[in-house]
């Protein structure tokens, strides 16, 4: 029992670090670290990196939420702690 909760915490981890860095990305880095570059091209009449940091961010975020919530649900049934 032991070993699979330090696996399923292992992998939870994984998964929490993987969306992290995707959230730092899009939300600093888009949105702040790369915006001048990301200017340069235009999205619907807009700089791609304002649009980031107005929109683009919060859909990159709603998706975030949605495929943390079905990776999460995979990692569950993987060591037997889903429920019905």
């Amino acid at each position: 029992m032991e070993n699979n909760a330090a696996g399923y915490w292992k992998a939870t981890l994984s998964l929490l670090t993987k969306i992290m860095i995707v959230w730092f990305l899009v939300s600093y880095g888009a949105g702040i670290l790369f915006a001048d570059v990301l200017n340069t091209i235009h999205l619907g009449g807009y700089p791609l990196g304002f649009w980031f940091a107005q929109q683009g961010s919060i859909y990159v975020f709603i998706a975030l939420i949605f495929f943390y919530a079905k990776k999460m649900g995979e990692i569950d049934r993987k060591f037997d702690v889903h429920e019905e």
